[in-house]
């Protein structure tokens, strides 16, 4: 089970060493050091572990304060490396997600985020329900009176507000958008994004370009993401659709392929609805003797 260790240090003045030696100590085979804020949940260091590390492997950090600074971000990366059949571990607190112990840990921390989130809407609606009461109008009063300055602060705490949802989502669609964007259509993008996603978390085209039009203007994401893509003859293009769901999940099964092709209704390069493993398989082969995808192996 190899063991994968991700270390983080917010300022170029700290470093990662001891966090790196801990790391080592505890048996890590390979080990990736980043600098960046912990609030800051599209950290491309992180992104990229997250984008490969593959079924049986585990995630390893020194503390959870490395990984997540909040609750939401830490069940939100243990849930994407549950779906790839992943495990995560800190060395300096009681989480373990492969041992029983450390899965009732978590499904306890999990228990408490919902816990807070209704305390925090009781307590909203019961500050506005004794608010009225008192004869007070809720609102800003600012806002009421159209004045330039409170406006220009809602707009800012909105901004702010929806970069913060983003970011809660990054690992879901950053990774994919680095990767082929400009080279592959927007339709096939989304496609290939919301392909692993369950239902409730699929994106729309315009919502995802609006993600990546707020990731690009505040320097997250490359401005050439954005520009137009060329145009792909329909073999050329199902070989970037399989090149990138491979290179998205590089231990996916030939028979997985080809569920997810079936599910985004691609036809085979002969017309028909139902793929084989051998097509896709065709398909790879190609693919990467273009040099748009590179196996493991190499």
């Amino acid at each position: 089970m190899p063991l994968i260790g991700y270390a983080r240090v917010s300022t170029e003045d700290q470093t990662p060493l001891p966090q790196s030696q801990a790391l080592k100590s505890a048996g890590c085979v390979e080990i990736h050091e980043e600098q960046a804020s912990g609030g800051d949940r599209a950290r491309p260091v992180l992104a990229r572990v997250l984008d490969r590390i593959g079924k049986g492997d585990t995630l390893v950090v020194v503390r959870i304060d490395r990984l997540a600074r909040s609750l939401s971000h830490l069940l939100e990366v243990i849930e994407r490396l549950e779906a790839k059949g992943a495990f995560f571990r800190s060395l300096m607190d009681p989480i373990d997600t492969f041992s029983p112990q450390g899965k009732f840990t978590l499904q306890v921390l999990g228990a408490a985020a919902e816990f807070e989130r209704a305390l925090i809407r009781e307590r909203t609606k019961a500050g506005l329900a004794s608010a009225k009461t008192k004869g007070r109008v809720g609102g800003n009063p600012g806002l009421r009176a159209r004045d330039p300055a409170a406006l220009r602060k809602v707009r800012l705490a909105r901004q702010d507000g929806y970069m913060e949802r983003l970011n809660e989502t990054a690992q879901d669609w950053v990774p994919h958008v680095r990767r082929l964007r400009p080279d592959m259509a927007w339709e096939d993008v989304l496609r290939i994004v919301n392909g692993p996603l369950p239902r409730e978390r699929c994106w729309t085209q315009s919502r995802l370009l609006r993600a990546v039009n707020a990731y690009v203007r505040d320097g997250f994401l490359p401005g050439n993401v954005l520009d137009r893509a060329g145009r792909r003859e329909t073999d050329d293009r199902l070989l970037a659709i399989v090149a990138a769901i491979k290179g998205a999940d590089p231990d996916i099964t030939l028979q997985a392929i080809c569920v997810r092709l079936e599910a985004m209704r691609e036809r085979t390069p002969r017309g028909r609805t139902s793929w084989q493993p051998s097509s896709v398989a065709m398909l790879l082969e190609r693919a990467e003797r273009l040099g748009l995808f590179r196996s493991k192996s190499v």
